[in-house]
This record gives structure tokens, sequence and C-alpha cells, in this order.
């Protein structure tokens, strides 16, 4: 078993089981972002198709909002009572059975025909999508403090471009072979990559298992929340950025299917595309979190997201405007994202399931508060307002950030420096 500062490289000839080394190749890394981006498109699979699925399901418009809702619901219970089993179950046993298990759920929400069976299918989805944090912690858990960054960056820009492409996706299955068609190619494919991942997956996991009962497990997620202010911090930087980033991509779909637009569910979809180039801002964050550069990463990240929703608000007037305010928001928010992950894993690499899944509980919460918050004010007062509200919580962050900076001292620099990470019971508040 990997000690949590020893490194995954072709040297390495055996473990203390005895059996042959695995090898962190840059091809399995990018195996875990296929995986972890064509896991997490479930959760966005169904914000282009809303109102078809609601006409199709004779569902009233708030039942087809609480689509959207129901789902982020599953996933945050996912990430608090799924995710941190990573740390004592064989983590490659566990991402092939939630796998598996999604299929069946997605199998489910495609052969819908009421809604109570869609919305329980839905938020059944989003509870086993949280498979994507487990290999984003199995990935961190098999990389060097000096290059964890680096994976953790290339690992979340499958996560990107799988949050973004799903609308690009499911539009364009949407208009050629209706909506249903979205699910249940997505199940033959989440099937494909179990197959695969039985096979490349390797089955150690990277580091110590805890030794607690589930209760106990749960509870320590709560501890490490109480102990570690860098992990609060964090958390409540990612509510805010998911919040901003849920705000834009909830209600987006809104203004481009009504006049001057009226866009296709292809046409809608398609800016996933643009919002893709976010996936640069994780690589290029990994990289400067390996040279000790978190904080100047973050702040610049927040004030780009905070002028974002200049361009933004003249959406209904400029494709370009918009196009340039989503370049600058998914650039912002996956540069904060990677950093934030970088920073609370180097806190216990051991307890990385329970790190990263208890931030990304807050993940869950800003997405969900943001897409409530934004579909309503846009009904209630337009575009102008919804805009206003992504600002405001970009403003908020960066506030934040600003007043924080220089009070809390940086893992990832301790880790690299001394050769070894951080106890469980260490803590970084002083």
């Amino acid at each position: 078993m990997l000690s949590n500062c020893e490194v995954v490289t072709p040297r390495a000839t055996a473990r203390s089981g005895g059996g042959p080394a695995f090898v962190l190749s840059r091809g399995v890394v990018v195996l875990f972002a296929v995986a972890c981006g064509a896991a997490v498109a479930n959760v966005y699979f169904s914000q282009p198709l809303l109102v078809t699925v609601g006409h199709d399901l004779a569902m009233s418009p708030a039942l087809v909002g609480s689509v959207v809702t129901l789902t982020h619901v599953g996933y945050g219970l996912g990430l608090f009572f799924l995710v941190p089993l990573g740390d004592v179950a064989n983590r490659r046993r566990l991402i092939l059975a939630q796998l598996l298990l999604l299929v069946l759920a997605l199998a489910a929400v495609a052969t819908a025909h009421t809604a109570t069976i869609l919305l329980a299918g839905m938020a059944t989805m989003g509870l086993l999508a949280v498979v994507t944090q487990t290999l984003v912690a199995f990935a961190a858990s098999l990389a060097t403090p000096a290059r964890r960054g680096r994976v953790v960056g290339l690992v979340t820009s499958g996560v990107v471009m799988g949050i973004l492409l799903a609308r690009t996706a499911s539009g364009f299955l949407a208009d050629l072979a209706g909506w249903r068609s979205v699910y249940l190619a997505s199940a033959g494919l989440m099937a494909l990559l179990a197959l695969v991942l039985y096979r490349v997956l390797p089955r150690h996991n990277g580091v110590p298992p805890a030794t607690l009962r589930y209760g106990q497990l749960l509870r320590s997620t709560i501890t490490l929340f109480a102990r570690e202010r860098l992990l609060r911090l964090r958390a409540l930087l990612g509510l805010l950025i998911f919040a901003a980033f849920s705000t834009l991509w909830s209600s987006i779909t809104l203004p481009l299917s009504e006049p001057p637009y009226t866009f296709s569910h292809t046409a809608i979809g398609a800016l996933g595309l643009v919002g893709a180039v976010g996936a640069l801002a994780a690589i290029m964050a990994g990289r400067l979190n390996d040279r000790g550069l978190s904080q100047r990463t973050t702040g610049i990240a927040l004030a780009l997201l905070a002028v974002s929703w200049l361009p933004l608000a003249f959406t209904r007037s400029s494709l370009c405007a918009l196009i340039v305010g989503v370049i600058l928001l998914d650039l912002a928010v996956q540069a904060v994202h990677v950093t934030n992950q970088t920073l609370i894993y180097a806190l216990h690499p051991d307890a990385g399931s329970r790190l990263i899944g208890g931030y990304m509980v807050f993940y869950s919460i800003g997405s969900a508060t943001g897409a409530i918050a934004a579909t309503s004010l846009y009904t209630a007062a337009g575009w102008g307002v919804v805009c206003a509200l992504g600002a405001a919580i970009s403003c908020v962050a960066f506030v934040l950030w600003a007043l924080t900076r220089h009070s809390i001292p940086d893992p990832t620099t301790q880790a690299t420096d001394g050769g070894h990470s951080l106890a469980v019971g260490t803590s970084t508040d002083g």
C-alpha cells in the first residue's frame, strides 16, 4: 500500500501487498477525466430538455423546475453519504457498483411515463452520479504531492467538459431522436465505462483505508469541517462560485428560447462548446497550484467571475457579449474549483474522499440555490435581475477571499516542502 508521499511511477516494483505497481500514466489520468465527465453529465442533461419533458409528461411549470432541484438534492445526499465510503472501502469496487446502479437509474428515467417515476429516477441518478468525486479522490490519491495539482486539474477538466457538453449532447440527441434517447445513450456509455474501468483501475486504494465504522465516518466528515478553517473557507467559496455558475446555466435557456433568438435544443446546447474553454482553466490552475500560486490564481479568477456578468447583461442584444461572458465565467469558476480541491486534499490525503465529498456538498447547495433563484427571478423580473444576482454573488466571493487571503497557510506548499502529507489530527488554523 502506498504511503501518502510515495510516487506512483513505472519504476515502483511492488507494494506491501506484493502485487505489481500501478502506473499513473497520462493516459490513465485522461481515462479518469473521461469517466468523471461522462458521469457528472447526467446531472445536467435535463437543462435544455425541461420544456419538452414537461409537455411529454404533462407536468406543470413548477414540477418541471423541480427536475433540476431534485437531481441536485440527490447529488448532495450522495456527496455526504456515499463519497466518504472511498476512505474505508475499496474504491475500485465502489466505483464499479455505482456505475452499474447508475445504468439502472438512467434506464428508469428513459422509460418513465409518469412524473413520479421521472422525479424518483432523477433523484436516484443524482445520488449515484457522485461516482465522479470518488474518481477525483482516487486520482488524487495516486499522485505525488508535486504533481497533484496537475492531476486534479486534468481530471477536473473532464468534469468541466462533462458539465458543459452535456447540454450540447442532450440538445442534439433530443432534436434527433427525442429526450428519452439522451438517457438511453448515457446508460449504454456508463455500462461501457464500467467495463473499461474494471480492467484498468488498480485494485489498491492508493492510501491506507481508515478503520472507521460508517457512522464514525460520517461524523468525522463533520469533525474535519469543525477543525479545518481552510476547508470551511474553500467550501464557502465553492458554494458561491457554483451558485453564480448555476445562475447562468440554469436560466440561459429561457432568453435563448424566446424571441429574438428562438433557438432549438441543439443551438442552445452548443453554447456548452463555448463554455468548455473552462477546461483549459482547470489544467492551467492545476499547474499554478503546483507552483505555490493558489492565492493569486483564486484572486484573479474571482475578479474575472465578477467582471463576466457585465457582458452577460447584454445577452438579449448581442450573442458576442454572451459568448465573452460565458468564457470568462467558466474560466473563473473552474480555476477556483481546481484550486479549492487541490488545497483541501492536501490537508489530509488519507481522508481525501471525505474532504472532497464534504466540499462538494457545498457545491451542490450552491448549484441548487442558484438554479431556483435564477429561474424564479427571470420569471418575475427578467434577465437583467438574474445578471445582477450573479454579479452580487461573485462580488461576495471576491470580498471573502480578499479578507482571508493572508490568514490561512497553504497546505500544498507545506506538503511539498516537507515531503509528507499532514496528519489527520493536525489543524492548519494556527
